[in-house]
């Protein structure tokens, strides 16, 4: 026997099965192996957010802006970067430690304690301090604390879902002579036990024979290092559409350089003109929406239950084309219940309706009384609920007296109950169909009932057990097993529920043009049926042993077309992954289990379960559902979706407010017109500009079908031709309206301060007609207006207050050079804001209407 575990043993020649390793010895194994724990990242504290924060490119780009500002002496606009930073940085630090707080909430604050045999004595230790070579108390409830190997097992079983996925618990037999050490999890009748189950079932006794990076969950953790995490697509967008901006501030600098020093004769004011112009049209609203989109994006979609870990995937979810999804606790509840009854003479029916047959009572009690008093294995549990619920009260009255396990050669248990003296023993007995009809003495169309029923409810995904009971007299509860003359029950068919929500939320994914995969390591039955029961459908099922037999450019080719990978081990959950990833669809993978942990993490959004999900998996995932709801998913996508719409509204207003602004910023110089924006009076054109990008749009809600279009192209860039070209429309149609107000001023004979003064509300009107026009994707002049939005009152009342203090403050007029506009200005004014939305909004219905020929 000890041959047989002698990869794990670890201990000194003097240590016994007996005895156990000494306390000296285990110190020493200890100090040589290093606690039996997984390498845990540490805590981010809030300087170090902070300082992950301030690294992100965008928001150095708006910090920079902001000290070139103020070094340049225009401290009004660098204050409105440097407090859009500020705002930035602290909702971003804000929900980032909530994130982290939460997720501490989330682990264990202690390693499982286990109680092992030492010089003699069974002892409890912390969990961390197991060392190879000790021998494990396996006792029913507890979690195995390192992977083990079973010296002595009795009626043992293991719920091995973290690892396998699969919901059932396995049966385990003590190791023998020739057995490998190397099984895989999941299965009966394997020797091993491995860090992290729970015994579900039975006591047993076993020495550990892996702790810590060297346990199979040491393993799946310790492939985590290898993967690359890739980088985030707005990311890199940012970083083209930053260098984009440069290139254009500075072809527009070294223009009005050139203009200034030929018109005007002095090179030094050119130069200095150049910088301040460049300085002035610097679109600094890029990083400002970019950043505080993203971490609004975070605080709004943990409202509804999601934590970011990483703030870039909410916008990819947007774009998610594949939702892999494993099966047990992420779209079941994890919690086996009676799902259908199946009584000798009648069809399997569903439960609520078998319950009206008199002889269910019997059937549910009985299965009942054949498990634990005290249920801790998820059916077993599952029986003492449905026989509670038709208001038996199995077992109370009763003494247990006597118990058979399940064995290799019969898979069935049973248990025999006492009543009041002088009553017969009443022997309940549950286990394996043909076990059961096995002990029943059934033959014939009996037989051929039983099986045909039994392979039926199998097919719809049910763990399918054989109920029976049988009478025996006072004192023969010492006969084997097999001669009590027992009376078939009926089959019992077991089913792991769908939580709810899942369904609808799978059909507002296909709805969405987002194709769900249930990748799991259960049986293909059992996943098809729940893939037919959640709305998965439309493609073929295939198996673990089918993906490791072909190639990964193979696999790259057969992926798209499966909706259903069953009996899959971890690495090919990662190898899946990766094929749909190569196949070009942009990957979102929810997981619970240590075993999804490579391919949350490989993943473009990784998505863990936060109650039921392991450490592992959470610190893999770049989103965490803290309620395990599969329907906040959705929630996540819609949001995603939103916050890219929202992007690109706010990215199209940028490039086309500043179009204008870049014109009377140029023309002037070119005709020889006196300056008509000061740094002034650009900086309050940036006090309504930075507000509108940073909470107007931001602030927008969906667009009415965003969850009705499919995603979109993975290859679409977000500063695409399309934008740019419909932001140079915009910006041209703003720019003529408004020189062609200021031009038509100047050459009327019109003081220049009343010139300015029309070109600045001009432009104040054209960039809230930009504003309306840039909201909703929408032709309807009726969204422009009317679409809530409290943050758009917000701004349009402080633009409406702001103006009127302008245009009845004479001080404010004398410092700005500006004149009281009188009524035909006024007039004037708003037939530029209200005809430039008018022409905007015809001009996107022809683009529209272009589009659809």
């Amino acid at each position: 026997m000890a041959n047989a575990v002698s990869p794990a043993s670890g201990s000194a020649a003097g240590d016994s099965l007996l005895t156990g390793l000494s306390p000296a010895r285990a110190r020493e194994i200890l100090e040589r192996d290093g606690p039996n724990e997984l390498p845990r990242a540490s805590r981010r504290s809030p300087l170090r957010i902070a300082l992950e924060v301030v690294r992100e490119p965008m928001l150095a780009m708006l910090l920079a802006a902001g000290g070139i500002y103020l070094a340049l002496g225009d401290r009004t606009e660098a204050l409105v970067l440097l407090l859009f930073a500020l705002f930035s940085i602290v909702i971003t630090i804000v929900q980032e430690a909530r994130t982290e707080n939460v997720l501490e909430a989330l682990r264990d604050l202690s390693a499982p304690r286990a109680l092992v045999i030492r010089d003699g004595g069974t002892i409890r230790i912390p969990g961390r301090e197991v060392v190879c070579g000790d021998i494990l108390v396996l006792e029913q409830g507890d979690r195995i604390a390192a992977d083990a190997c079973l010296l002595e097992a009795r009626d043992l079983e293991a719920d091995e879902s973290l690892l396998t996925g699969e919901s059932v618990p396995v049966r385990k037999r003590s190791v023998r002579p020739g057995d490998r050490p190397d099984a895989e999890p999941g299965g009966d009748d394997h020797p091993q036990v491995f860090s992290g189950s729970i015994v579900t079932r039975g006591r047993g006794l076993a020495r550990v024979s892996a702790t810590g990076l060297r346990s199979r969950i040491g393993q799946i953790g310790q492939s985590l290092a290898g993967l690359e995490v890739e980088t985030p697509r707005l990311q890199a967008e940012t970083s083209r559409i930053v260098a984009l901006c440069a290139a254009g501030g500075l072809a527009i600098a070294a223009i009005v350089v050139v203009l200034y020093g030929l018109m005007r004769g002095s090179w030094l004011d050119a130069v200095l003109a150049g910088i301040a112009t460049a300085m002035s049209l610097l679109p600094e609203e890029f990083p400002v929406v970019l950043t505080i989109f993203l971490a609004m994006g975070a605080w709004r979609i943990a409202q509804v239950g999601v934590l970011t870990r990483r703030t870039s995937a909410i916008e990819t979810m947007g774009a998610a084309t594949v939702l892999c999804t494993d099966k047990t606790g992420t779209l079941t509840q994890n919690r086996m219940t009676v799902a259908e009854l199946w009584i000798p003479g009648a069809r399997a029916r569903p439960l609520d309706e078998a319950i009206r047959d008199p002889r269910a009572f019997a059937l549910l009690e009985t299965s009942a009384l054949a498990s634990a008093p005290v249920p801790v294995d998820p059916m077993e549990v599952a029986f003492h609920s449905a026989a509670r619920e038709i208001g038996s009260t199995a077992g109370n009255g009763k003494a247990l007296i006597q118990s058979y396990g399940l064995t290799p050669d019969l898979l069935a248990m049973s248990n025999i109950w006492q009543h009041e003296e002088g009553l017969p023993l009443l022997v309940a007995t549950k286990g394996a169909p043909e076990a059961v009809a096995r002990l029943c003495g059934l033959a014939g169309e009996e037989l051929a009932a039983l099986e045909a029923a039994a392979q039926e409810m199998a097919a719809r995904g049910m763990r399918v057990l054989g109920i029976a009971c049988a009478q025996a007299a006072i004192g023969d509860h010492a006969k084997a097993h097999g001669e009590h003359a027992f009376r078939l029950l009926g089959l019992t068919g077991l089913a792991d529920p769908l939580r709810a929500g899942v369904p609808e939320a799978v059909a507002q994914c296909r709805k969405a043009g987002i194709r769900v995969v249930m990748i799991t390591g259960d049986h293909a039955a059992t996943a098809q049926a729940i893939a037919a029961q959640a709305g998965i459908a439309g493609g073929e099922v295939m198996l673990g042993a089918e993906v490791a037999a072909i190639s990964d450019a193979q696999l790259m080719v057969r992926a798209p077309g499966v909706s259903v990978f069953a009996r899959t081990q971890p690495d090919q959950k990662l190898r899946i992954v990766n094929a749909l990833k190569a196949a070009g669809e942009i990957v979102a993978m929810t997981g619970d289990g240590v075993n999804d942990a490579p391919a949350l993490k490989a993943a473009h959004i990784g998505i863990a379960m936060g109650k039921r999900g392991t450490d592992v998996a959470r610190e893999a995932a770049s989103i965490v559902l803290v309620e395990d709801d599969f329907g906040a998913i959705v929630a996540a996508i819609r949001v995603g979706r939103r916050i890219y719409d929202n992007i690109r509204k706010a990215l199209a207003f940028i490039f086309g407010v500043h179009v204008p602004i870049a014109g009377l910023a140029i023309l002037p110089l070119a005709f020889g017109l006196p300056v008509i924006l000061g740094p002034l009076q650009i900086a309050l054109l940036e006090m309504v500009i930075d507000p509108v990008c940073a909470l107007v749009f931001e602030a927008e809600r969906e667009e009415s079908r965003a969850m009705e279009r499919p995603p979109r192209n993975p290859a679409d860039r977000l500063f695409s031709v399309t934008l740019v070209g419909w932001s140079v429309v915009q910006g041209g149609l703003a720019l003529a309206a408004v020189s062609g107000v200021t031009f038509a001023a100047h050459y009327l004979g019109l003081e220049p301060d009343r010139v300015r003064t029309l070109a600045f509300f001009s432009l104040l009107a054209a960039i809230l007609a930009l504003v309306f026009a840039n909201r909703s994707f929408s032709i309807s002049l009726g969204h422009a207006l009317f679409r809530g939005n409290p943050a758009f009152r917000y701004v349009m009342a402080f633009v409406v207050a702001g103006s009127a203090a302008i245009a009845l403050s004479s001080s404010i007029q004398r410092v700005l050079g500006f004149s009281a506009p009188g009524l035909v200005e006024l007039a004037v004014i708003a037939a530029v804001g209200v005809g430039l939305l008018v022409g905007l909004e015809l001009t996107k219905a022809a683009g529209r209407g272009r589009a659809a020929a």
